[in-house]
């Protein structure tokens, strides 16, 4: 992406220039990966084994030979190797656990976001269901509504049989209601 700005910027005369490199151009965290994939490969069963096969040839072969040792006993030569294998690989491995160190925070900086989210997610639900919960509680149920209906029947009178012709007649009958109170009364 900058490579791409600064070539834009080579036809604009408003912008600078970008920095001139004369030597090629790399990656900058390919050397990391690099590390990481020796990091990797150290830690190894396979690495090791291949070591310990590579020792054990080489001391056979410096005390088995009759005229050419290249390595005497004390093994100066196998201990220099060791010791510059040790300086290269203790820094490549605390790269790589930088590396994973930055993943890792990453990872949890974008965890964290998402606790965030999903407590307010939840709490926004729960004041959601006890809002549910109160707007249920004034709702007329069908057993209210039959209690209710039972009451209202209780407090009715007995009327005579034909107390539906009474209902439709006028005012003047006996029998009559008006305003949900007996005429007669």
């Amino acid at each position: 992406m900058a490579d791409s700005r600064w070539n834009y910027s080579a036809t604009r005369l408003d912008l600078p220039r970008g920095p001139r490199r004369l030597g090629p151009r790399m990656d900058p965290d390919a050397f990391a990966r690099f590390s990481e994939r020796i990091a990797r490969f150290l830690g190894t069963g396979r690495f090791l084994a291949a070591q310990t096969v590579i020792v054990i040839v080489w001391i056979t072969l410096n005390l088995a030979a009759l005229t050419r040792h290249w390595d005497p006993y004390p093994f100066i030569l196998l201990n220099l190797a060791f010791s510059t294998q040790a300086a290269y690989a203790a820094p490549l491995i605390l790269l790589a656990q930088n590396r994973q160190d930055d993943r890792d925070r990453v990872s949890l900086d974008e965890d964290r976001a998402r606790a965030e989210r999903t407590k307010a997610d939840t709490e926004y639900l729960a004041r959601e269901i006890a809002a549910l919960r109160i707007a249920v509680g004034e709702v007329v149920t069908r057993d209210f509504l039959r209690s209710e209906l039972g009451r209202l029947t209780e407090l009715r009178e007995p009327g005579p049989p034909d107390s539906a012709a009474a209902d439709r007649a006028g005012p003047d009958r006996p029998g009559a209601y008006r305003r949900g109170k007996r005429a007669d009364r």
